[in-house]
């Protein structure tokens, strides 16, 4: 059994953060912790059905990476999708709309929790199969990089950025797409949560090389391990991977060190995980580790935070409204957006 990692290679020690970084940071933190909050209480009261599986004490991932990111930038997500979508700016409306299998959701009610899509804010999707969104993602950087070197097109720098988690990276599909990349010179970050479960599998027992960022070395690509519950580690570390992708450099792997509060889904009941692993994650929750950082650098006023929150809180009680309101989809389009339409 290896060790458990408790230092991470790369911290936030020297990042820095302006007020209004910080500001947008910390609300797209919270509309993700909050939104999600939200899915559990309507799955619970079965209004919301199916597989959901949520991305509560994964924040600082989600927003570290994409709020890196250009807003033309692609991104590629997984099953555990919903604040990947709201991060890249799907509204909160659309989402859960989505959830609610509504016309009105980002993927018009037929995709449902793990099936997001928007092609006006370039989310490629979330993928019910593990590995299954790498070669989508692998796919979105080749264009980029085929306009910009064959084509010789100047605005084609855009970066794609693929999340996974843990369990994924002993899939073959993670192998031969890193090797791809590599190859080719993509500009695309690999960006693995890893929050020690696939399920109900400890990822100690899962993989021969358990430290996933040196599986980087392979390719000869950069692979760096960050603090995934501390939202500038995976900022700051993000950032330098998209300057190395946008300027024609290749690609990064980043394995974040992060963990799930709930359960693998709404329908897991979490037995497998000790009471004591869960409360030393709990501990360490990026969400009031940031607010803690805030408030420390004196950038920002307790009232200031408190308003953010409240104002959250009425974004999603608002989208569950919207949702509740939409209209289902019309059974006469059942085949509609199977094939590609004119």
């Amino acid at each position: 059994m290896a060790q458990e990692r408790t230092l991470p290679v790369f911290d936030a020690a020297d990042a820095l953060v302006t007020r209004e970084e910080g500001l947008t940071i910390y609300e797209d933190m919270v509309l993700g912790r909050y939104f999600e909050d939200k899915c559990a209480e309507m799955y619970y009261r079965g209004r919301m059905f199916g597989f959901v599986h949520l991305y509560n004490g994964q924040e600082a991932v989600s927003s570290g990476v994409i709020k890196s990111l250009r807003t033309d930038d692609y991104v590629c997500s997984t099953y555990r999708d919903h604040v990947h979508a709201l991060s890249v700016g799907v509204p909160a409306d659309n989402v859960m709309a989505e959830l609610f299998g509504k016309e009105t959701g980002c993927s018009k009610g037929r995709g449902g929790s793990m099936h997001l899509f928007s092609e006006e804010h370039h989310l490629l999707g979330g993928f019910a199969f593990i590995g299954e969104g790498i070669p989508v993602a692998l796919g979105a950087a080749y264009q980029s990089h085929y306009r910009r070197v064959a084509l010789g097109d100047p605005s084609a720098d855009q970066v794609t950025a693929c999340f996974f988690g843990d369990g994924t990276s002993n899939n073959g599909q993670f192998f031969e797409c890193l090797n791809m990349a590599a190859l080719w010179n993509l500009p695309i970050i690999f960006v693995v949560e890893n929050n020690k479960w696939a399920i109900g599998m400890a990822h100690e027992r899962a993989s021969s090389q358990t430290e996933i960022y040196k599986k980087a070395s392979v390719f000869g690509m950069p692979g760096v391990e960050v603090d995934g519950m501390d939202v500038l580690a995976v900022r700051d570390a993000a950032k330098t991977a998209v300057d190395r992708a946008r300027a024609g450099e290749g690609p990064t792997l980043i394995e974040c060190l992060t963990y799930r509060f709930r359960g693998h889904s709404l329908a897991d009941p979490d037995e497998l995980r000790t009471k004591e692993e869960k409360e030393e994650w709990l501990s360490r929750d990026p969400l009031k580790r940031f607010e803690t950082y805030l408030l420390g650098q004196k950038l920002v006023k307790a009232e200031e935070l408190k308003a953010i929150r409240d104002k959250i809180q009425q974004v999603v009680d608002d989208a569950v409204t919207f949702a509740e309101q939409s209209p289902e989809p019309d059974p006469s389009e059942l085949r509609r957006y199977i094939f590609a339409e004119n």
